[in-house]
């Protein structure tokens, strides 16, 4: 059975479990927290020298880290990935964008006031720095979702499951998603999909 390593708040490891309960895909749950500095141990440094979650690990033993390339081989050949090359290439294009212009702001501004050992970085030039970032990403977001449903295509991809992750939680982080309707209906779309779970979930 394949292991994933990742720790139970943190939206980058909510991505592959997410999708992973929506393909029905069985894996065993393996604890493993940058806060309390476990990814630093050397036994998992030794599986991941980036000292980063989420990793899995296939029942073969071969590992894999980053959680979009994660998201991208779980994928293979199922709806969340879309068959036409161009919107394949757009589903891409979101997810560089994820990692790139969302996650640096929306997640870390939320990483910043969400976690104790992350207050001494919480500085009033940073948060604002990240407020201004974040918006920039959301208002990406908004003018996209009000000319289509999804972000790639006419369909939910793994594109939306990254995206989802984070944006889910922006108010945690001080962003208020009001400004925001289209943002807010497409959670609500992504949140209304087959086999969809909360962040908190985890297999039996």
């Amino acid at each position: 059975m394949p292991k994933l390593y990742s720790q139970i708040d943190s939206g980058n490891c909510y991505k592959p479990r997410l999708l992973m309960a929506k393909l029905n895909l069985p894996f065993e749950h393996i604890p493993v927290s940058f806060n309390d500095g476990s990814t630093r141990k050397p036994e998992f440094l030794a599986k991941n020298p980036n000292g980063k979650i989420p990793l899995l690990e296939l029942d073969d033993g071969r590992l894999l880290a980053e959680s979009n390339a994660i998201l991208l081989h779980l994928a293979e050949g199922t709806r969340f990935i879309p068959e036409d090359a161009y919107e394949r290439a757009l589903m891409y294009q979101w997810l560089f964008f994820e990692q790139y212009s969302h996650e640096p702001t929306v997640a870390v501004r939320r990483a910043l006031l969400v976690y104790p050992e992350r207050a001494k970085d919480a500085t009033p030039e940073r948060l604002a720095a990240t407020l201004e970032g974040g918006n920039k990403a959301l208002l990406v977001m908004e003018n996209q979702l009000q000319k289509t449903p999804y972000f790639a295509g006419a369909g939910l991809s793994i594109a939306d499951i990254a995206l989802y992750a984070y944006t889910h939680e922006a108010n945690r982080g001080g962003f208020d998603l009001s400004a925001y309707p289209s943002v807010a209906k497409w959670l609500s779309r992504v949140a209304g999909d087959e086999g969809h779970v909360p962040i908190t979930w985890l297999p039996e």
